[in-house]
C-alpha cells in the first residue's frame, strides 16, 4: 500500500518502495474493438462477394489487432516489469539516505545524497528521469519534492510535486499541501493559500482536511483576510473537533474575529 507520514514532509519509515508503489497505478489496458459490418445483403452470394472483395482489408485489420495485443503483452513482460524492478532496486539507497535525513542525522547532506545518488546508485532526480513511466519513477518525484523542500529548494520542490501523480487520495492531498508549504516558504502566500485549499478539498478526512484548513486559515490571516480565515477555523471547530488542529483553533478564531 502507498504510505504517508503524519509528521509533515516524511513518508512512513517502515514501507519499502515495492510496497508503496503497489498503490500507484501506471498503465490501464485499452482493448481494441473490431468494427461491425451491419449492412445485411439480400442474398448469401452478395455476402460472399463482399468478403471476397474485402478479405485483404479484413485480414489486415485482424492482424493489426493481434500484433498490438502481442506487442502490449511483450512490453509488459519483457520491458515494463524488468524496468520497474530495476528502478525499485536503484531507489533503495536513496530511500535509506532519505530516512536517515528524516531521523535527523546530518539531514541536509543526506537529503542531497538522496536526490543526487550515492554508493553507485541513482538518486531520486535521476530515477524520476530515467524511469519515468514506472511506479518507482513516479514515487521518486514525491520523495524528491520533500527532499527539495527540506533543503530550501522551493522552486524545484514545486516542480517535482507537480510531476507526481497518484490515485491515492491521501498522497495526492499531501503533495498538494507540500506545494503550498513550498510557496509559503518562498514568500508567496497567495499561491500557498490556493494549494492549501486544494489539499483540504482533495478528500474529506480527519487527517489531511483539518491539517490544511489550519494552514489555509493562518495564511489567510497573513494576507489580512480575516473573514476567510474565520471560515476555515470554524470548519475545523465544527467538523473536525477531535483532530489535533482543533486544540488551538479557538485562539485563532479569536484572532480572526
Amino acid at each position: 500500500m502507498a504510505t504517508y507520514n503524519k509528521r509533515g514532509y516524511k513518508p512512513a519509515k517502515e514501507k519499502e518502495v515495492k510496497e508503496v508503489t503497489e498503490d500507484i497505478k501506471v498503465i490501464e489496458k485499452n482493448s481494441a474493438t473490431a468494427g461491425v459490418f451491419s449492412t445485411l445483403d439480400a442474398t448469401a452470394s452478395k455476402t460472399e462477394d463482399f468478403v471476397a472483395r474485402n478479405q485483404n482489408i479484413i485480414i489486415g485489420f485482424v492482424t493489426v489487432v493481434a500484433l498490438a495485443t502481442i506487442g502490449y503483452l511483450a512490453y509488459e513482460k519483457f520491458i515494463a516489469a524488468p524496468k520497474q524492478d530495476e528502478a525499485a532496486n536503484e531507489m533503495f539507497v536513496a530511500q535509506q539516505n532519505f530516512q536517515k535525513a528524516i531521523d535527523g542525522v546530518a539531514s541536509d547532506s543526506l537529503y542531497k545524497l538522496s536526490l543526487n545518488g550515492s554508493e553507485g546508485k541513482f538518486g531520486f532526480i535521476k530515477i524520476a528521469d530515467e524511469y519515468s513511466g514506472t511506479d518507482a519513477g513516479n514515487l521518486a518525484n514525491y520523495y524528491a519534492g520533500f527532499a527539495y523542500l527540506n533543503t530550501g529548494k522551493y522552486t524545484e520542490s514545486i516542480a517535482s510535486f507537480g510531476k507526481f501523480k497518484s490515485d491515492d487520495v491521501v498522497l495526492s492531498a499531501l503533495a498538494k499541501g507540500a506545494i503550498g508549504d513550498a510557496y509559503s516558504q518562498n514568500n508567496q502566500p497567495k499561491e500557498a493559500l490556493e494549494n492549501y485549499l486544494k489539499a483540504a478539498e482533495a478528500n474529506k478526512n480527519d487527517f489531511t482536511t483539518p491539517r490544511f484548513l489550519l494552514k489555509a486559515g493562518k495564511t489567510a490571516l497573513v494576507l489580512g483576510n480575516k473573514a476567510e480565515a474565520l471560515k476555515y477555523f470554524t470548519d475545523i471547530k465544527d467538523n473536525f473537533d477531535a483532530s489535533p488542529e482543533a486544540a488551538s483553533v479557538e485562539v485563532l478564531i479569536g484572532l480572526a474575529q
